[in-house]
């Protein structure tokens, strides 16, 4: 299990950093949330595909790049646990690495769909992220 799941989970994550969420959304179940602890722009609780969909356009938007180092898959297919670990990071146009992060995602899956997942990383760096996106987080979304 643990072996496809990563298979999988590193094709949507390709498709992510190309700029393509629906690999992802279609791993969703239609009530997923998704929850993203912290204080900064990225945190919150988000129910639903179409908050959830928000959430990634924004990822993909401002250029986010995001990989899997280890995924592991448990139970049976009508109630399975995944946890991710790994990296997340962002490099400015001009190529300065401006956001570095490793993160947990701990999540349940109901016949192969994401029920709810939650993201555990740095929530400190995630705020200064915000700082840094506030200044430049416009020039992105015009590139």
């Amino acid at each position: 299990q643990s072996w496809l799941g990563k298979r999988l989970l590193k094709y949507t994550m390709r498709s992510l950093n190309g700029g393509d969420i629906k690999p992802t959304l279609r791993m969703d179940a239609a009530d997923v949330q998704l929850t993203f602890p912290g204080d900064n722009s990225w945190s919150g609780v988000f129910r639903g595909k179409e908050q959830v969909k928000t959430w990634l356009e924004r990822f993909v938007r401002v250029g986010m790049h995001i990989d899997a180092d280890e995924v592991i898959v448990q139970g049976f297919p009508w109630r399975q646990t995944i946890c991710i670990r790994g990296t997340d990071h962002l490099d400015a146009p001009s190529g300065e690495r401006v956001y570095e992060n490793r993160y947990v995602i701990w999540g349940h899956l109901t016949w192969g769909k994401l029920s709810d997942y939650e993201v555990y990383e740095d929530t400190q760096k995630s705020k200064a992220f915000d700082a840094w996106l506030a200044e430049y987080e416009h020039e992105l979304q015009a590139a």
